[in-house]
């Protein structure tokens, strides 16, 4: 590949040395130029921490009891579930900031820089799951606060937090291949929004697939964010894990392998 007089990379073209560890490298480097917009707008913090919290609150102290009995009991069913909520929060957002950066040049600036092509994606995913891993253990050390008790250990713990965040970064990818597919900043919080919907509420984050109308029960049964939140909750409170976590890892597995390569290949094509 040709590099132009001025040293600089026509754009979309990748490194001529272009390898695994380039790559990772640029990667965090822009996944840290995005993390630095944090401490001047601390915003973007909010659907990570405060956000799930507002969730958590509302429909522990207003419907649990309608739902379980007790509020206590609902805390402890629903706190696994708002870990994932946070997950499919902070995801939708990597097709908005990607959006907005093709939306203000941000992207063509960054193809005239010699770092390789997949940097820009992967950095922004990495920033996004960063604050997946945060919004996590602000919301897990919320719900110790509020009553919530872990049953197991912390290898159970960190086991959780492991599989809520490779859900995220699956989730990630999804939200990266709209934000390049969209036009518009607005289109692409409409269709994240659409599509993130149903993994939030179509599930078993809120209540059990048993009180559900049978047509609907195995729609949510087979819902990717209902077998993450079952094995969480057997990480955490007891229970199953192993069926859970491996039909959760399919699912995750299935989503890399489709979403990964669709958001490349749209990326590479998208000029503006």
């Amino acid at each position: 590949m040709s590099v132009k007089a001025n040293g600089v990379m026509a754009p979309g073209q990748a490194l001529p040395s272009e390898g695994g560890l380039n790559v990772v490298r640029h990667a965090f480097v822009v996944a840290r130029r995005n993390l630095k917009k944090i401490p001047g707008d601390p915003s973007l913090l909010l659907d990570a921490t405060v956000m799930p919290m507002i969730f958590a609150l509302m429909f522990i102290y207003v419907f649990g009891g309608a739902i379980a009995g007790t509020q206590a009991d609902y805390r402890q069913f629903v706190m696994p579930g708002i870990m994932a909520i946070t997950i499919t929060i902070v995801a939708r957002t990597t097709g908005i900031a990607l959006a907005v950066d093709f939306s203000k040049g941000v992207v063509d600036r960054f193809r005239t820089l010699p770092i390789a092509r997949s940097a820009v994606l992967s950095g922004q995913v990495i920033a996004d799951v960063m604050r997946m891993i945060l919004g996590q253990l602000v919301i897990l050390a919320f719900a110790l606060i509020i009553g919530f008790r872990v049953h197991t250990n912390m290898v159970s713990v960190l086991g959780a937090v492991a599989l809520l965040t490779a859900f995220g970064v699956a989730l990630s990818w999804i939200s990266a291949f709209i934000g390049l597919t969209m036009r518009s900043v607005q289109s692409v919080e409409t269709v994240t929004t659409l599509v993130m919907t149903p993994l939030q509420f179509g599930t078993s984050v809120f209540v059990m697939p048993g009180t559900m109308p049978g047509w609907l029960q195995v729609v949510v049964e087979w819902n990717p964010t209902t077998l993450v939140v079952d094995a969480c909750r057997g990480m955490l409170l007891g229970g199953e894990v192993a069926e859970p976590t491996v039909k959760a890892m399919a699912w995750i597995a299935v989503l890399l392998a489709v979403f990964v390569p669709l958001s490349v290949r749209a990326y590479s094509r998208r000029r503006n």
